[in-house]
């Protein structure tokens, strides 16, 4: 599995901007998710989105203001950033899990997920 990902960018507090990633490979991949990692912190979980039924999840500190989605004509999953805050600001990667027997793992755990795609800088101005 491959993650290309793509947007991110700088924008004013308040200010919107959408992530992408789009996954090659021929591995069934059971959940896509975003991680990000803001300067001298750990990496955290951000939104991850089951590719069968498209239940999402989401961090305390987004929900109601980001939106994960897929779109599965082209293996592609978006976060769209509403409303964004300064503390916003990080390194997003996307992330995909494949591995079935870890199914059972909690969503937001960086070890759930086998492949992850090249980080996007994202920063937001106050």
């Amino acid at each position: 599995v491959q993650l290309q990902a793509s947007g991110g960018g700088l924008v004013q507090a308040g200010g919107s901007l959408r992530l992408s990633c789009t996954k090659s490979g021929r591995t069934y991949t059971y959940r896509m998710g975003y991680f990000r990692q803001a300067p001298g912190k750990e990496r955290e979980f951000v939104a991850a989105i089951n590719w069968s039924d498209a239940t999402t999840t989401y961090a305390a500190s987004v929900k109601g203001r980001f939106t994960i989605s897929r779109d599965n004509a082209v293996n592609t999953v978006h976060l769209q950033m509403n409303g964004l805050k300064p503390e916003d600001t990080a390194v997003y990667y996307c992330a995909a899990a494949v591995d079935i027997t870890k199914l059972g793992e909690t969503t937001s755990a960086v070890e759930t997920y086998d492949f992850w795609g090249q980080g996007t800088q994202v920063t937001v101005s106050s």
